[in-house]
């Protein structure tokens, strides 16, 4: 019986990869545990590598320093772009209900 889910769970992964490859996107398995670089973490969020620079100053994404390098567990890089995604979505929502009370012919 776990074999058997595990079979269906490898093979939802191994469908949802090759549909983002075939959508283009880039595909890298990364341990949950990993700890990533600024350029990594900035390709993660599509951000530039200054502005999460910013972020980590602010305090805004968890980090440690090794000597003068900021390194980022993975972890908090997909929880503070779930929450980013989260408060983008509201906001795009909150727009769409101001535009529909506006009648402004959005449907």
């Amino acid at each position: 019986m776990k074999l058997y889910i595990l079979a269906e769970l490898l093979e939802e992964l191994l469908g949802d990869i090759l549909n983002e490859m075939a959508l283009g996107n880039t595909v890298k398995v990364v341990p949950i545990h990993a700890e990533l670089t600024t350029q990594e973490g900035a390709d993660m969020l599509n951000v530039s590598r200054p502005h999460l620079v910013k972020l980590l100053d602010e305090g805004a994404i968890p980090h440690t320093r090794t000597g003068s390098h900021r390194r980022i567990r993975f972890t908090d890089l997909v929880t503070y772009k779930a929450e980013r995604d989260k408060t983008s979505q509201a906001a795009m929502q909150s727009l769409a209900d101001q535009a529909q009370e506006l009648d402004m012919g959005y449907r």
